[in-house]
């Protein structure tokens, strides 16, 4: 490993990441190395981390090859590994775009949640294909000290529970994970968001995303948030060939979201390079064993 590592840092509504460019996936990244590059005091900073690697010299991602040129290694905060995070696909395309890998226009993203279709405009927005929801069945609550909801399973390559609250404040300081039940809804834990009415197509959320607590923003989140509204609402676009198109408010911004007649999602968001500089390696090793 070289002695200095670059890096970038970048946001989308505030759900912010270091990026680590990586072509040849040589850089070993092991969880206490993302942990420590994420730690917001001792670290860098972020949400999460970006391991930017070509699809055919990961082994999680070669059979996307022919798809799509680029991986998004993506891991949480905790530097536990994640199927997918829609802020960070338009942060890594914006990458890309910035790196002189991509132009303006469409590509396709490899991530383990699939292959996303991304659009670069010239207005600086990203729209990214999130793909279709699933909307697993059962009963789902979620709790926060003595207050219970109900809430809408759904996922978006990874999980979430969706609750409808009177108040935002209701969530909590979400320094923890929400409780929820039964257990075997989400045996590898979940992404909660909680959910308030602004008007009509228009919601606002808070979410504590798994592996990284209270973020700005969470795109798959604002996705799973527009599909449950949506049928909360009595719109279900595969049936009634009408697009569903929801305002999503963020702590770090809006996102627009717009369930389509056949199913998949297109999320439409900014996408922000911040700063970019080097880590120094020996640093990062003895952080990791710390």
């Amino acid at each position: 490993m070289s002695t200095r590592i670059p890096f970038l840092k970048g946001h989308g509504t505030e759900n912010d990441f270091v990026i680590v460019p990586d072509p040849e996936n040589a850089i070993d990244l092991p969880p206490a190395a993302v942990a420590v590059l994420c730690d917001r005091r001792a670290g860098i900073g972020g949400d999460g981390l970006l391991h930017v690697v070509r699809s055919a010299a990961h082994p999680e991602a070669r059979h996307m090859a022919p798809e799509a040129e680029w991986f998004m290694d993506y891991r949480n905060g905790d530097g536990s590994i994640a199927e997918m995070c829609g802020n960070g696909v338009r942060v890594f395309a914006r990458y890309l775009q910035r790196a002189g890998h991509v132009a303006e226009g469409d590509l396709a993203v490899a991530t383990r949640g699939g292959v996303k279709t991304v659009h670069l405009a010239k207005d600086g927005d990203v729209t990214v294909g999130m793909g279709k929801a699933l909307l697993p069945e059962g009963d789902v609550t979620v709790s926060v000290g003595e207050r219970s909801w109900p809430a809408r399973n759904v996922n978006m390559g990874n999980p979430h529970a969706v609750a409808f609250v009177d108040d935002l404040s209701h969530a909590g300081d979400l320094l923890s994970p929400p409780l929820f039940s039964p257990a075997a809804a989400y045996p590898d834990g979940v992404n909660v968001e909680f959910v308030v009415d602004r008007g009509p197509g228009h919601v606002a959320l808070r979410v504590h995303e798994r592996g990284s607590g209270e973020t700005r923003s969470c795109g798959t989140g604002a996705c799973a948030v527009a599909v449950a509204t949506a049928r909360r609402d009595g719109a279900d676009p595969t049936a009634t060939g009408t697009p569903a198109t929801y305002t999503v408010d963020v702590p770090g911004g809006t996102l627009v979201i717009t369930e389509r007649p056949d199913g998949e999602i297109e999320m439409t968001g900014p996408a922000v390079i911040v700063a970019e500089g080097e880590i120094d390696a020996e640093w990062l090793a003895t952080a990791t064993r710390a």
